[in-house]
C-alpha cells in the first residue's frame, strides 16, 4: 500500500486547480420555450442592474458539461463524451446537450434516486418496500407524468407495498402509528413548500397560519390505515414479516386537538378555504389528492418550481426551499411566479422546466466571482442574485456513480451504473446520518467526515480502481496512450472533464519523474485527482 505521504503530495499539487427514453410527454425547445427563457434573462438581469453586479464568464464547456450531467444524470460525464463536446463547433451544441441529457436513461435513475430519498429516504423505514417506490418513479418518470398526477398517486394510493408502489410514500411516514402527524408535516412541506407543522402545538408567530391549520390538513389523512402482514417460515416454524398495505378505514369525525391554554377544539378537513363538512360523508384523502391535483392557487406548482430551482443552483427563492409564505418572501418573487404560472400552463410537465432553468443564461456562467459580483454571496447569508454558479457539494450517491463513471473501463460506448447495485448501497450506508426530526431527516450531502475522507482514500472502491490485476479505467488509459503527456491528458479529463494547466502540468512532471516506476506515479496522479476537493463538488 502506498504511504499515504506519498498521496497528500499529489494532493497538494491538484489543490492548485481552481474549485469553481423516449416520453409520453416529451421535452422539446420551440419559440415558445425560447420566449420563457428569455424572459427569465431578462428578470435575473434587471436584479444585476438594480443591485449593480456583473455577472461571471461563460463557464467553458467541460465544465458547463460536467455541471448539467451531474444535476440532470447525478454523474459526471465521460472523458469521450467531453472530448467530443469539446469538438462540437455547433453554436447550439449546449441546448442538444440539454434535450439528449433529459431524454437519456440515465435522466430517469437519478431523479428515481432523488425522490426515493426525498419521500422515504436514504434509509429504509420499517415495513415500506424501497424497491415498490422505486419502480413506482421509475415507471412516472420514463412516461414523464405530470407532477401534480404524481402528488394524486402518492397522496390517494392505496394496496400492497409491493403490488402499488405509490402506497410506500404514506407508509414510509407511518412507522409511529401517529395518526398521520408525520405524513401531514411531510406531505405540506414536499408538495406544497409550507410548514405547518409548528402550527401542530401553536399560532405560526410570524404570518396568518392558525394552530388549527395543521389539524385540518391532518383530517385529511386521518383515515389512512396501514395494515401489517404476516406468515409461517416453515424453517423456523415462527412467524415473520410478510407485506403491509394502505387502506382507507372509516374516519369521518371531526380531529380534536388542545390548545396551549388546555382548552379542546376540533377540525375538519380545510384546503386554504376548500372545507369539508361534519356530516360529509367522502373519501378524504381522494378528495384531498383531487385539490392538490386541480391546484387552484398553484401552491403545488410553486413548491415544485423553487424544488428544481434549489437544485440546479444550490439556492432556491426562498430558505429553506420548503417554507413558502409571507413570513419568507422569495428573493426573486417576480420570477418565481412566472415560472409557477408557465410550469401549470406546461401541464406540470417536470422536463420542460428542466430544460428552462438549465438553458437560462445564469447556468451558463463559471463559479468564479471577482470584485463586480462578490456581494453575491448567500453561503454568507445575502439574498441569490444568480450572478454566478454557486458551488454545491455532491450527495454520497453522486460521488459513488461518478466514481464508477471515472474508474470504470469504457465498454460499448454505455456504463451500466446498475451492474454495482448492491455495491452500492452498502457504500452509501456509511453516509446515512439520522438527524432525529419528526421528519426522519438525513444528511443528503458528502459531508467529509474523517471516516468518509479515510474510506475515499483508502476504501474497496479507490484500491479496485488503482488495481493492476484487474482491466480497469486506469488500464485501459496506460495501455491506449503514445507517452506519458497522454496518461496525464486523459486521467484528468476522466476524472475532472478539463485539461490540466500548464502550471499544474509544471508541478506534476519533477514529482513523476521522482517515482520509482511511472505506473506507480499514474496510480498516485489518479489517486489525488479522484480524491480532490475539484472531483467531489459541482461548480
Amino acid at each position: 500500500m502506498r504511504a499515504i505521504a506519498l498521496r497528500i503530495t499529489f494532493v497538494m499539487c491538484v489543490s492548485l486547480m481552481a474549485v469553481p427514453s423516449l416520453s409520453a410527454q416529451s421535452v422539446r425547445m420551440s419559440g415558445e420555450d425560447e420566449q420563457i427563457v428569455a424572459e427569465i434573462n431578462r428578470m435575473i438581469k434587471q436584479g444585476w442592474e438594480d443591485n449593480d453586479v456583473k455577472p461571471s464568464a461563460r463557464a467553458a464547456d467541460g465544465e458547463w458539461l460536467r455541471r448539467v450531467t451531474l444535476d440532470v444524470h447525478g454523474h459526471i460525464p465521460t472523458s469521450k463524451e467531453v472530448a467530443a463536446f469539446n469538438a462540437d463547433k455547433d453554436k447550439a451544441k449546449r441546448q442538444h446537450a440539454i434535450l439528449r441529457l433529459l431524454d437519456h436513461p440515465d435522466y430517469v435513475k437519478n431523479w428515481t434516486t432523488v425522490w426515493t430519498n426525498l419521500m422515504i429516504g436514504q434509509g429504509t423505514p420499517d415495513r415500506t418496500s424501497r424497491e415498490g417506490m422505486q419502480k413506482y418513479l421509475r415507471e412516472s418518470l420514463a412516461k414523464n407524468k405530470p407532477w401534480n398526477e404524481m402528488v394524486f398517486d402518492l397522496v390517494t394510493a392505496e394496496g400492497r407495498f409491493d403490488e402499488n408502489g405509490a402506497v410506500n410514500y404514506l407508509l414510509s411516514q407511518m412507522q409511529d402509528r401517529d395518526g398521520g402527524v408525520q405524513a401531514t408535516a411531510k406531505t405540506t412541506r414536499l408538495f406544497l413548500g409550507i410548514q405547518v407543522q409548528c402550527t401542530q402545538c401553536h399560532n405560526h408567530p410570524f404570518n396568518e397560519w392558525q394552530h388549527s391549520q395543521f389539524w385540518e390538513f391532518n383530517s385529511f389523512l386521518k383515515e389512512a390505515r396501514r395494515v401489517d402482514h404476516r406468515k409461517l417460515d416453515p424453517n423456523s416454524g415462527r412467524q415473520v414479516d410478510d407485506y403491509s398495505e394502505l387502506l382507507n378505514g372509516q374516519f369521518n369525525g371531526p380531529v380534536y386537538f388542545e390548545k396551549r391554554n388546555g382548552v379542546m377544539q376540533v377540525a375538519y378537513p380545510n384546503y386554504f378555504g376548500k372545507q369539508i363538512g361534519p356530516d360529509e360523508k367522502v373519501n378524504r384523502r381522494m378528495v384531498f389528492g383531487e385539490l392538490l391535483r386541480a391546484d387552484e392557487e398553484r401552491h403545488v406548482a410553486r413548491a415544485f418550481v423553487n424544488r428544481m430551482w434549489a437544485h440546479f443552483f444550490g439556492y432556491g427563492f426562498t430558505r429553506p426551499v420548503d417554507d413558502i409564505g409571507p413570513h419568507n418572501p422569495p428573493s426573486n418573487p417576480e420570477l418565481l411566479e412566472f415560472l409557477t404560472a408557465k410550469f401549470a400552463e406546461s401541464n406540470y410537465n417536470v422536463k420542460q422546466l428542466m430544460a428552462w432553468i438549465v438553458s437560462c443564461e445564469s447556468y451558463q456562467l463559471e463559479s468564479k466571482f471577482s470584485n463586480s459580483n462578490e456581494i453575491d454571496n448567500p453561503a454568507a447569508g445575502e439574498s441569490p442574485l444568480f450572478s454566478r454558479m454557486y458551488v454545491k457539494a455532491m450527495t454520497a450517491e453522486q460521488v459513488y456513480d461518478s466514481m464508477l463513471v471515472a474508474t470504470l473501463p469504457a465498454q460499448a460506448g454505455e456504463l451500466n451504473l446498475e451492474q454495482a447495485q448492491a455495491d452500492r448501497q452498502r457504500w452509501l450506508q456509511q453516509f446515512i446520518t439520522t438527524f432525529g426530526t419528526d421528519e426522519n431527516d438525513e444528511s443528503t450531502n458528502f459531508n467529509g467526515t474523517i471516516p468518509q475522507a479515510l474510506m475515499m482514500m483508502n476504501g474497496e472502491l479507490i484500491n479496485r480502481a488503482l488495481a493492476e490485476n484487474q482491466a480497469t479505467r486506469l488500464q485501459q488509459v496506460i495501455a491506449a496512450a503514445k507517452d506519458p503527456n497522454d496518461v496525464v491528458q486523459e486521467l484528468y479529463q476522466t476524472v475532472l472533464s478539463r485539461s490540466p494547466t500548464r502550471a499544474e502540468l509544471n508541478q506534476l512532471r519533477p514529482v513523476l519523474n521522482r517515482k520509482a516506476t511511472i505506473r506507480e506515479a499514474y496510480e498516485d496522479l489518479y489517486w489525488a485527482l479522484l480524491n480532490s476537493n475539484e472531483f467531489q463538488l459541482i461548480y
